[in-house]
This record gives C-alpha cells, sequence and structure tokens, in this order.
C-alpha cells in the first residue's frame, strides 16, 4: 500500500461555522450550572464549604486535561517526535485553554485573600492561632504567599502553552522549519518548569486541604493522573472528531495504537506511584502520615478507595494489555472514557474526605461539573476555529500521515 506524505485535498481539518455556534451554548450551559450551584449552596446544609469542594475538585479535573495535554505537546518535542503531529494540534488546543484556568481559580484566590478558611484550615486565623503545627507551616503557607504561587504557575503554564501555540500556527502559515527548532530547543526547560509547578500546584491546592499531613510523592501522583486523563481526552476527542468527519485520513488506526500504549503505560505509572505512596506510609507507620489514610479507609471511604483500585488501574490494565483493544477505536474511547470518570473519582477521593463524613455524590458535584465542562468545551471550540485541527505545515507531517505501526 502506498504512503501517503500530504494531506488529502478531501480531508477536512477546520471546524465547521456550526460546530463554533456550539460554544456559545455550552458556555451558557456552563456559566448556567456554575451560577445555579453557588445559588444552591446557601439552601443546603453545609453547603458553602461543601460548594468549594465540589468547585475545586470540577476545576482540578478540568485543569488536569490541559496540564496533562502540555506536557504532551512538550514531550513530543523534547524527543523530536514524527509519528505524532497528526494527533498534536489536539493536544496544543487542550493546553492553549490554560489561561482561561487561571480566571476560574480567581473566587478561590479571592476568598483566600479576604481570610475565609472554609476550604483551607490554614488560612482561618482562630484555628491556627491554637495549632502550634500551622504556626510553624505558617511561612509557607499563608494568604500573599498562596496567592503569589498561584499567579506564577498560572504565568509559566499559560507562557509554555502560548509559545507552542503561537509557533505552531506562525508554521501553518510560513512552513519554516525554523519554528520547529525554536519548540525543540526550549523543550528541555518548559518541561523541568512544567514538572516544578505542577507539583507545587498540587501541594498548595490539594494535599494543603489537610495541612497536618504531607507527602514528598503527592505531586507525582497528581501528575500520573493529568497523564492519564489527557491522553484519555485526547482519544476521545480523536474519536469523536472522526465520527464528524474531520481528521477522516489523517489519525490511522497506528495513531490510535500509539495513544493506547501511553495511556497504557501511565495507568500502570498512576498505580506504581499509588502504591509506593500507600505502602511506603503504611511500613513507617507514622500517626502524622496515617491519619490521611485513615480518613480514606472508614466511613464508607474504604468503598471509594477500592473502586479506585479496581476502577482506576486493574481493570483498565486488564482491558488495555491487547495489541487489539488499543487498535480498535471504539474499545480504547470506551476505555478513555471510563478513565475519565475515575480521574474525576480520584480527585474527589483526595479532597473531599476532608469535609464530609462519608462518601455522598451532592448536586453541587453534579452542577460544578457540568458548568466546568461546559466553559472548557466552549473554549476548546472557539481555540480549534483559531487554529484548525492539524499543523498542516510541520516539516514532520509526511512522517506522521505515513507512520506505521510494526
Amino acid at each position: 500500500m502506498k504512503e501517503r506524505e500530504s494531506l488529502s485535498v478531501s480531508e477536512v481539518t477546520c471546524l465547521s461555522p456550526t460546530a463554533v455556534r456550539w460554544a456559545w451554548r455550552l458556555a451558557v450551559v456552563g456559566a448556567g450550572s456554575l451560577l445555579l450551584s453557588f445559588l444552591a449552596s446557601f439552601v443546603l446544609r453545609d453547603g458553602f464549604s461543601r460548594f468549594l469542594l465540589a468547585y475545586l475538585v470540577s476545576f482540578c479535573f478540568c485543569l488536569s486535561l490541559s496540564l496533562g495535554a502540555l506536557f504532551f505537546v512538550v514531550l513530543q518535542h523534547l524527543t523530536h517526535a514524527g509519528w505524532s503531529v497528526a494527533v498534536r494540534r489536539l493536544g496544543e488546543v487542550l493546553a492553549a485553554a490554560l489561561p482561561v484556568w487561571s480566571l476560574l481559580f480567581l473566587p478561590i484566590l479571592l476568598l483566600v485573600l479576604v481570610g475565609n478558611g472554609s476550604l483551607y484550615p490554614w488560612n482561618d486565623v482562630a484555628h491556627v492561632e491554637h495549632d502550634p503545627l500551622l504556626q510553624a507551616k505558617q511561612p509557607y503557607l499563608n494568604a500573599p504567599f498562596f496567592v503569589l504561587r498561584a499567579v506564577l504557575y498560572f504565568a509559566v503554564w499559560a507562557w509554555i502553552a502560548r509559545f507552542y501555540w503561537r509557533h505552531s500556527l506562525a508554521q501553518d502559515e510560513t512552513g519554516e522549519k525554523s519554528h520547529t527548532l525554536a519548540m525543540q530547543a526550549r523543550a528541555g526547560i518548559a518541561m523541568v518548569a512544567f514538572g516544578l509547578t505542577v507539583t507545587f500546584a498540587s501541594f498548595d491546592w490539594l494535599m494543603s486541604l489537610d495541612p497536618h499531613w504531607f507527602s514528598t510523592i503527592f505531586g507525582v501522583y497528581f501528575f500520573a493522573g493529568c497523564a492519564v486523563s489527557a491522553f484519555a481526552a485526547l482519544i476521545l476527542i480523536a474519536v469523536a472528531l472522526q465520527s464528524f468527519g474531520y481528521l477522516q485520513d489523517s489519525i490511522t488506526t497506528d495513531h490510535y495504537h500509539d495513544l493506547g500504549k501511553l495511556l497504557f503505560g501511565f495507568i500502570f505509572f498512576w498505580g506504581y506511584i499509588a502504591y509506593s505512596q500507600y505502602m511506603l506510609i503504611w511500613y513507617a507507620d507514622l500517626p502524622e502520615e496515617t491519619v490521611w489514610y485513615l480518613a480514606r479507609q472508614s466511613h464508607g471511604w474504604a468503598a471509594v478507595s477500592l473502586v479506585l483500585l479496581v476502577g482506576h488501574f486493574l481493570l483498565p490494565f486488564c482491558g488495555l494489555m491487547s495489541r487489539r483493544a488499543k487498535r480498535n477505536p471504539r474499545v480504547l474511547a470506551g476505555w478513555a472514557a471510563w478513565l475519565l470518570v475515575m480521574h474525576w473519582v480520584d480527585l474527589y477521593w483526595l479532597a473531599v474526605p476532608q469535609a464530609a463524613s462519608g462518601p455522598t455524590l451532592s448536586v453541587l458535584d453534579i452542577l460544578c461539573l457540568v458548568g466546568m465542562a461546559g466553559l472548557y468545551g466552549a473554549v476548546l471550540l472557539r481555540i480549534a476555529a483559531e487554529g484548525g485541527l492539524i499543523p498542516r505545515r510541520d516539516p514532520w507531517l509526511a512522517e506522521s500521515l505515513a507512520f506505521r505501526n510494526s
């Protein structure tokens, strides 16, 4: 069979005006759901603190997709990969949404600045006055420094995402190889900056919900979830686009096979990091460390822990082990959707036990998730409409179109 070295004349690589119009509808649904969730928090018991947790979990869920996609984009340039060019633009679109998440994090930053301790106990002055450990941690866990760090994280992510997005679009116009060389040259420092900021952001936003507890591996655990969710999202987006007639010839079974291998690999990596964190804390048996897991093994949370063990690791690990599963887009999409659900459960398991006595799914959780997802979808459609669905003049595009798995 003759290998293709250029895009087919009939290949659809730009979103239709109808698809773009859906952005406004998704934005209305998203904003309306978040507003409704906020209003509902005033009539429910412990509603506002529960709303904040639901907002944070849904925020981190959507943010993790963009962060994982940013990792994917930088990784492809760091390794000078050619196979992934046909799917890389989808990752660039997901990553380009990162500046929007800085705006959606503003409500949490404002609450922290005004001294509200509903979400983070270390920000409650009355609580800290009677807690010597939190007093010792105040040089790091204080409102001004928390906000400053958050601004730094988003600035770094936005700069990296914008840099790769801008050069990728410029190359679509000029076809100059210098854009690829520039993106590859900065991939090393971008990956280091990405790793440091994601690690400390997970410490600040999720681990400090229980400011007494700490784990140096927590940032790696959060990153592993970002990677799994991003690869799952890329697979789902690619399958969805092809079902609507886009990229029919550009993304092939062989691309799905490699995306499936990445997804499979990071499922195992997530399981390995989760086991490593648990095993080391269990073996040391120090009260200041075990208390975090004890909260997740009582009041019904043990069932959620078991769901994650089976649903986030064992089932998808076995389901994606075969070559046939990774080369079947429908099967792969099914596992990808399942893993996105498990990723949300994982974030819920990380955050909610600090404030809830048991794992009860609240209407606030659903409304916040729908709200964040709606706004995310709207932003992604607008970004994709601006740049197209494939880097059509990338010098490695021919290699990607001709890519075959041995």
